[in-house]
Parts: structure tokens; C-alpha cells; sequence
């Protein structure tokens, strides 16, 4: 009987260990692919002999063998179930942030009429589409804007200090990232080392990337449309 639970016990050992070290072979072709991004979850899915992988909160599928990979709906046509979009809202539930958790006292704070509505934004000042967003935050009313420099591309970090250290950081950062006009600060002491670990905690790896009241991450710039329609989400 001992022996039996013994290489009942092995079985399951040498078993989980293959999968661990399949896991970690995929991990290691995918990553050679894909560079500059972080690989938030790789997990075995129960279908097809398919891996589930979520790169910048956007779910995608690749074979054990990294050969092909895609993205798209899967659905069970039995349940009549879209598998692909309740893995999404699980995953996007997982990924929110309580933006009261986040040191919004280390942001430039923009009050816009009533200032009622809230968006936190992580921002690079080099970064293109971040300026666009800025472009299409100017048809946005009615909300509070804090952006917290987030200074991950070359040669940004020295723009956002002087940007942090000028006399009017607001104006500042709206004369350079609407007119390229250069900020003439100082320099002082500046929040911008925390809020980079702060960004790469949360796994922020582009900018920009907006934080909603609701908690819910949005990557990359959006519309002014699109925008207005988040900050009027319920945050329940």
C-alpha cells in the first residue's frame, strides 16, 4: 500500500514538474519576441492544448510549442458561452486600482469646471501619444486630472524634472505637451524615481496609461469621446 501511494506521489510530482518546466520553456521562446513587454500571466487553458497569455492587459492564445499565436474569440458552442470574454472581465477586475490608493498628492493636478469626475493619468513628456491625449483632454470639462510623470522613454526623465521643478508645474506641462514650449525649472527635489517604481509595480510598461474612477486601466491613448464615456461609468 505504501508503495503504491509512493509512486502514486512520484507520478504527480514528475508530472507537475513537466508542466512547470513547459511553462517556463514557453515563457522563455515568448519573451524573445517580445522584448520591451512584460508577460502578466501564461496559463495552461482547458481546450484546445492552448496557452492563455496577457500582454498589457489584452489576452491572447498561443500553441505548447510557441508556433502560433493569435488573438480573437473562443467560444464553447455547447454553452453557448464567449470564453475569451469572461476571461477579459475576470482579468480586467483583477487589473483594477483604487486611484485613492495611488500618491495623488505627487501629481500635477489639473481642475477642469466642476472638477467633479476624476482620471489619473501615468505620462511621459516625449511620448507621442501622450501629447495627443493632452490634445483631446482639452475637450474634456468637468473633471479633475492628476498626472503623475511617468518617465520611461529616453531622455524623459530630464524633461519631467524640469517640468516638476518649474515655478507653475501645471502650465508647464500643458506649454510643453500642447506647444512645445521647452520648461525653464530648476532643479529640485522630485517624486519621479517613486512613481516610476510605483508604475512598474502596477506593471504599467506604455504611456499613456489612464486610471479611471472605477478603477479600470486604460493603455494608450483614447478619444475625447471615448474618454467622457469612462469618466461617466458607474464606480460600483
Amino acid at each position: 500500500m505504501h508503495i503504491k501511494l509512493f509512486f502514486l506521489s512520484l507520478l504527480l510530482y514528475l508530472f507537475s514538474s513537466t508542466v512547470y518546466a513547459d511553462e517556463a520553456l514557453l515563457k522563455k521562446s515568448l519573451e524573445a519576441y517580445f522584448t520591451n513587454e512584460k508577460i502578466e500571466i501564461l496559463k495552461r487553458t482547458p481546450f484546445l492544448q492552448l496557452y492563455e497569455v496577457v500582454i498589457g492587459g489584452q489576452l491572447f492564445y498561443v500553441d505548447e510549442k510557441a508556433n502560433y499565436f493569435f488573438s480573437g474569440y473562443l467560444f464553447n458552442l455547447k454553452t453557448e458561452k464567449n470564453i475569451t470574454e469572461e476571461r477579459l472581465r475576470e482579468i480586467k477586475d483583477a487589473r483594477r486600482v483604487d486611484i485613492n490608493s495611488l500618491p495623488l498628492e505627487l501629481a500635477i493636478k489639473e481642475v477642469k469646471g466642476s472638477g467633479k469626475r476624476k482620471l489619473v493619468i501615468f505620462s511621459d513628456p516625449n511620448c507621442g501619444y501622450c501629447k495627443r491625449l493632452e490634445k483631446e483632454l482639452v475637450n474634456v470639462t468637468n473633471v479633475t486630472i492628476y498626472t503623475l510623470l511617468y518617465p520611461i522613454l529616453n531622455g524623459s526623465k530630464e524633461v519631467a524634472e524640469t517640468i516638476w521643478c518649474s515655478d507653475d508645474r501645471l502650465k508647464a506641462w500643458n506649454d510643453f505637451m500642447l506647444n512645445a514650449i521647452k520648461p525653464t525649472g530648476t532643479n529640485c527635489r522630485t517624486p519621479i524615481d517613486t512613481l516610476i517604481l510605483l508604475g512598474k509595480k502596477h506593471g504599467f510598461n506604455s504611456t499613456p496609461t489612464m486610471i479611471f474612477a472605477d478603477g479600470t486601466i486604460v493603455p494608450g491613448m483614447i478619444s475625447a469621446e471615448m474618454i467622457e464615456k469612462k469618466l461617466n461609468a458607474p464606480t460600483n
